[in-house]
């Protein structure tokens, strides 16, 4: 099942994309108070109430339907894998400000990222030069948690995955390095991180080891790379996450970029206002998104980048 939300006659609907998501596709739009794909994710009996309502449901083509963040009701900060492609890791090697590793992780690396990063598949993403002047992208597989579980086992880390999604860790570079070499800071402004199109549940991806990422800024590629490359997999990802701290139904786990990220290219590429951003991912769908000038410098009393 790929399942999101949409923006329809005023309001938002539960949207079923039938077939791949492809070219042509067509959803099938929910009726007002369907189980959102927050409620699939933390309670399998919705998922049921979905495919009912799916049968009679009215269709749209999916490239006219207003996508919007397919989850959003966010436990806690989005739990991110850093370094975990080795070429990735390689690249940045003498590029990170004094701040390299000494040898490459044994262990996966963890950071978060606030949960008002997140934004829709087509949504702008907000940008301002005077809060940063190394604006990065990071296409990445992430996967939404959909069964709690503490220290889980390699061999059921799977037990407990709801489904996957696109996104694209856009960073900024000076901050990530300006805050004592933790990546907080860097990872965590406003209305940044592109995520969906939509959740697409772990039965319809057949292997998430063996699925084609890519990035395209402005219509170059940039990153181009298999999920088999990572440095540490899916299960091992869940499992050492979870050794002792439960993960929750609901939870988002970002599971790192390859190599050809814009800080670590001779000459450095970051980008810049209007550049459009496409982030893909094989049978998961593509993000559309374009950087637009936001003032997140000034002060403001008030949440409003959504």
């Amino acid at each position: 099942m790929r399942i999101g939300r949409a923006r329809v006659d005023q309001g938002t609907r539960t949207v079923v994309v039938l077939g791949d998501g492809g070219p042509g596709a067509e959803a099938a739009v929910l009726p007002d108070g369907a189980p959102t794909p927050d409620d699939v994710v933390r309670e399998p009996s919705a998922r049921g109430v979905v495919e009912g309502l799916v049968i009679a449901a009215p269709r749209a083509a999916v490239e006219d339907l207003p996508l919007l963040l397919p989850l959003s009701r966010f436990n806690r900060d989005i739990l991110c894998t850093g370094w975990n492609y080795w070429d990735h890791f390689e690249e940045s090697a003498g590029k990170r400000e004094g701040q390299d590793p000494a040898e490459r992780p044994s262990h996966p690396t963890f950071f978060t990222k606030g949960p008002l990063t997140a934004i829709g598949p087509r949504d702008p993403i907000a940008f301002d030069p005077h809060l940063s002047a190394k604006w990065d992208y990071e296409a990445e597989v992430a996967l939404v948690i959909g069964r709690a579980g503490r220290s889980i086992p390699e061999d059921r880390a799977f037990d407990h995955v709801a489904g996957y999604l696109v996104a694209n860790d856009v960073s900024q570079r000076d901050l990530q390095r300006a805050h004592g070499g933790q990546w907080l800071k860097g990872k965590s402004i406003d209305g940044t991180m592109p995520l969906g199109p939509w959740v697409t549940t772990a039965d319809d991806v057949p292997d998430v080891q063996d699925l084609q990422i890519r990035f395209e800024l402005n219509g170059h590629e940039l990153q181009s790379a298999r999920t088999r490359q990572m440095a540490f997999s899916v299960a091992q990802i869940v499992a050492e996450l979870s050794a002792g701290m439960t993960l929750l139904p609901g939870d988002v786990v970002l599971t790192g970029t390859p190599s050809g990220i814009g800080n670590a290219r001779e000459p450095q590429v970051f980008l810049a206002e209007g550049d459009e951003l496409v982030t893909r991912v094989e049978g998961l769908g593509e993000l559309r998104n374009t950087m637009v000038l936001t003032d997140l410098a000034g002060y403001s009393p008030r949440a409003d980048h959504r």
